[in-house]
């Protein structure tokens, strides 16, 4: 009795233990109306049988990986494996299946490979099936039960796995409400039944078998997944075995427990250690029909276990309240089992045993929320290197401002001088110093610290760099402020209303980061900002109608003196005359050919029609999370019953995409792009979304690849005619209509592409934003002279409000991933990357080219105009970034750091590499060729 074999882990409590993972699994899919229609033997079960449900909550992001690692290791992963998630890493944490091949288990896989790329050589046999091929409903579920029948007959194996797919590939397709969910859920029904069946008649008596169905994450309500709404986290979790009490009453409503429970409960029941790094609690009703000294080990072995990560993990371990509660059950167990053991079998030790049980209970569920909070271990370090150099790039760009913005558009970087000048050196050789005693003192792993010694030196070489770039770029400010201004016209020019408003818009969105409900609801600040411009540019357009009217042909000899004298001082300054002439003395020169016409009215309609154009698109699209439950007009179209209101709408808007497309193109492209957009129809016909005039009845529902790669022949036919202009006009001759033709050209292929990947009630998305180009550009841009940097700004928030108009938002579960996969028969990495990438940011894409095809026709612009175009562009995305990465790292422990910041901040990092690819394509467009960096 002295000695205690608590340190010894406890036999197992199950012979075989089969668990079956269906992705996508929602909670009412088994406990609601659904599963009582479609799972009648599952809801038999659950209601009468020898079970155990539970409702799972899973933590953001509700992604298939990360949910994996949480469900087999009982940790929360990061929330960079949304990243990973692609092309899943083997996992190296302590973990069930590890811990099962240790034991001599054998683990059998079939489904979904992400299991088989996390746990190589973990399985004794497996079968796995790609998970991102979503137009797959059936071969991808059938590929796993044909292994079924010879798999139950076998007595070779001790743990079976089953990753069931079809539901999840859905939902990505169709939603919740498709009518394809019935018959999925019932298939799932029938294997669930075989599978119980078989258990059961193999069952000796020795040991009982356990059955485990669960799910991944849930789905949203347009069949998506990967945020936190509660359709996303809660998962149903059965227990069915014949170890278990039959259910005397129906079950009234499931208990919740946490996802990452499953892993302790498993180990507990496989006869296992728990996993080093697990945050979960025993789910005790399982070991529920144990011995009273059992349940006590069980829940010992989970509380020494979480007490010994808080040891790691905080270092006042012992002033925890878990901590705390744990060593006080601790010493009640210890005074229980000397009763026990004395013999002592009365009543007042069960009761006692209660209260001890009850004791630990209260201690798991402190330490493991203690736990949950705290485990998140950041590399600051390596984050604080990445922000100074953003931070550094920023700064670079905003002192480059008055250089780059000139008539001459240099974006100067003065290094020749900084890189051999002895601050250089210095700060190279603190900056290799503070990371020798930062990698040598750490304790935990750092990224940054496990680079090569040559890349190291590299990274600080480039701060060095930057830093003296920015000292040497500060020098030269203060010398030129030195100098006596040579012309007091240009340095007084006034601030115009669009300034004022482009200069508040853009801090105020910058301060709006900082609040995680503004990110959530961000659609609703570029809608603002937007509707805002609109009435500005509306007072823009009346003052040039009316107001200096009257007031030009006394004015007009003076303005023609003060340009005169604008332009030469521009000569010796280097300042942009479109951006001199922008004031609202040169406006006037340029009103009296702006009044003449007919379409002086059209004109002064342009702002109040785009205005219902927003107001229209926002209607189709509820987005954010506050109202995202909220029915809009795309729900209504999307409707089974309303399939012939959205097939006419996707024909006129098909139309309307060729007319206003076709304006610019060469014969050839106007017959391809008529083609490609007949081949949209057809292909959003063949996988039933839409239907053609002549079609009644039911069709046959096909995946559309020939349909849609006719398209993508169209496609890159009309992008390779466009680029064969380009390089004319770049190599052979400087034409700059053939350049502006082919420019027109390349951007009528990603349009023809967008319409193909936009979902059918989307495309007005695509006509509207045709529309507002086309119209902004006669009535708005021409005729008032907007100079390229206040442009570039309203292109740039055009963009911004489209990315919201077309559905998405800043959580994970708005990406359609279906896109991905429109013409492919198998998953294709790259491909399906790229084609997720483009749906998801067509808006601001879009607009961005056509920022670049308006700057280069615009003959009578200055020929830098391109030039700050992509400079300005590329400062308006610099700036949010990298306060962002600042105000992330100040937040890392808010409430809401993995449901709210950090989804916002991969959406910033994939429209970082976007825009990086505008900019290099703004360059090799610029036939200016006047950015220079100082050698």
């Amino acid at each position: 009795g002295m000695v205690s074999n608590w340190t010894k882990i406890p036999p197992p409590l199950f012979k075989k233990i089969v668990i079956v993972l269906i992705d996508a699994l929602r909670d009412d899919f088994v406990f609601g109306f659904k599963g009582k229609q479609f799972m009648p033997y599952t809801t038999q079960v659950v209601e009468k049988g020898t079970s155990y449900s539970f409702i799972a909550e899973a933590k953001p992001p509700t992604v298939t990986m990360p949910r994996i690692k949480a469900l087999m290791t009982g940790s929360i992963p990061g929330f960079i494996d949304v990243v990973v998630n692609l092309n899943s890493p083997a996992l190296l944490d302590d973990n069930l299946i590890w811990q099962a091949k240790t034991a001599g288990k054998r683990i059998i896989f079939y489904g979904d490979d992400t299991w088989v790329k996390l746990f190589p050589k973990h399985f004794v046999e497996y079968d796995g099936t790609t998970s991102f091929f979503v137009s797959d409903f059936t071969e991808v579920d059938d590929n796993v039960t044909r292994h079924l029948d010879t798999v139950l007959k076998r007595e070779d194996w001790d743990l079976l796995i089953l990753h069931y797919l079809g539901l999840d590939h859905i939902g990505h397709m169709t939603g919740p409400n498709s009518p394809l969910v019935g018959p999925k859920l019932h298939e799932m029904d029938n294997i669930l039944k075989k599978i119980h069946i078989s258990l059961l008649s193999k069952e000796e008596a020795s040991l009982p078998n356990l059955l485990v169905v669960c799910g991944d994450h849930g789905m949203s309500e347009t069949g998506s997944h990967g945020g936190s709404s509660e359709g996303e986290v809660h998962t149903p979790l059965l227990f069915i075995s014949s170890a278990f009490e039959k259910r005397s009453v129906p079950l009234a409503q499931p208990e919740h427990v946490q996802q990452t429970d499953l892993a302790s409960t498993l180990a507990i029941g496989l006869g296992l250690p728990i996993s080093r790094n697990n945050v979960g609690n025993l789910i005790l009703p399982v070991v529920g029909g144990k011995t009273m000294r059992e349940q006590l080990r069980f829940v010992h072995l989970n509380g020494f276990q979480l007490s010994r990560l808080l040891q790691e993990n905080t270092p006042a371990y012992e002033k925890d309240p878990g901590y705390e509660h744990f060593k006080i059950a601790e010493k009640s167990h210890g005074n229980w089992i000397k009763l026990y053991l004395e013999g002592n079998n009365s009543e007042i030790l069960l009761n006692l045993g209660k209260k001890v049980l009850k004791q630990y209970l209260e201690a798991l569920k402190t330490l493991s929320s203690s736990l949950s909070k705290q485990v998140a271990q950041y590399d600051m370090y390596s984050m604080m290197v990445g922000t100074v150099i953003i931070m550094e790039v920023l700064l670079l760009l905003l002192l480059s401002v008055p250089k780059a913005l000139s008539k001459r558009a240099e974006f100067e970087v003065p290094l020749s001088s900084p890189l051999f000048s002895l601050l250089f050196y210095l700060m190279c050789l603190m900056l290799c110093a503070v990371h020798v005693i930062v990698c040598t003192s750490a304790e935990s792993l750092c990224y940054f610290c496990s680079m090569s010694w040559l890349t190291a030196v590299g990274v600080m070489m480039l701060i060095s760099a930057l830093m003296c770039g920015i000292l040497s770029a500060v020098a030269k400010i203060f010398e030129n402020s030195r100098l006596p201004p040579k012309n007091l016209i240009v340095s007084s020019s006034n601030w115009s209303e669009i300034d004022v408003l482009i200069l508040a818009g853009t801090i105020g969105h910058v301060l709006s980061l900082g609040a995680s409900s503004f990110i959530e609801e961000e659609h609703q600040t570029w809608y603002f900002l937007i509707n805002t411009l609109c009435l500005v540019l509306c007072q823009e357009l009346c003052r040039n109608n009316f107001l200096l009217k009257e007031c030009e042909p006394q004015r007009s000899t003076n303005v023609r003196q003060n340009s005169d004298s604008i332009g030469e001082t521009s000569e010796s300054k280097n300042i942009d005359i479109p951006a001199a002439s922008n004031s609202k003395l040169g406006k006037a020169t340029s009103s009296s050919e702006f009044i003449k016409g007919s379409d002086k009215w059209i004109s002064l309609a342009t702002p109040w029609i785009i205005l219902i154009c927003c107001r229209l698109l926002r209607s189709l699209n509820q987005t954010g999370v506050q109202w995202a439950h909220r029915p809009d007009f795309g729900h209504w179209l999307t409707s089974s019953e309303h399939k012939s209101e959205l097939s006419f709408l996707a024909a006129v808007s098909l139309l309307m995409i060729f007319f206003l497309v076709q304006r610019r193109c060469s014969l050839v492209s106007k017959i391809a792009m008529a083609l490609g957009l007949l081949g949209v129809y057809s292909y959003r016909a063949a996988i039933g979304n839409v239907i053609f005039p002549w079609q009644h009845g039911g069709k046959d529902i096909s995946k559309g690849i020939t349909e849609a790669r006719f398209v993508y022949v169209f496609v890159l036919g009309i992008v390779f005619t466009g680029t064969k202009d380009l390089l004319k006009s770049q190599v052979i001759s400087a034409d700059s209509s053939t350049k502006s033709t082919g420019l027109w050209e390349v951007y009528s292929g990603l349009v023809l592409l967008a319409a193909l990947l936009f979902r059918p009630h989307n495309l007005p998305v695509l006509v509207f934003c045709l529309l507002i180009q086309t119209m902004m550009t006669k009535y708005i841009w021409i005729p008032l002279k907007f100079d390229a940097a206040q442009i570039t700004i309203m292109h740039y928030w055009f963009g911004q409000a489209f990315f919201y108009f077309q559905g998405n938002s800043n959580g994970i579960a708005s990406v359609d991933i279906s896109a991905g996969f429109v013409g492919l028969d198998s998953y294709v990495e790259l491909p399906a990357i790229f084609l997720t990438a483009f749906a998801t940011y067509a808006g601001p894409f879009l607009w961005a080219i056509h920022l670049l095809c308006y700057l280069s026709s615009e003959v009578s612009r200055n020929s830098a105009a391109v030039g700050h175009g992509c400079f300005c562009y590329a400062l308006m995305r610099s700036i949010p970034v990298a306060i962002y990465v600042v105000l992330v790292t100040g937040l890392r422990y808010h409430l809401f750091i993995w449901s709210v910041f950090s989804p916002k901040l991969l959406y910033e990092g994939v429209h970082v590499f976007i825009t990086a690819a505008v900019c290099l394509f703004f360059t090799a467009m610029d036939q200016n060729h006047s950015y220079k960096v100082q050698g």
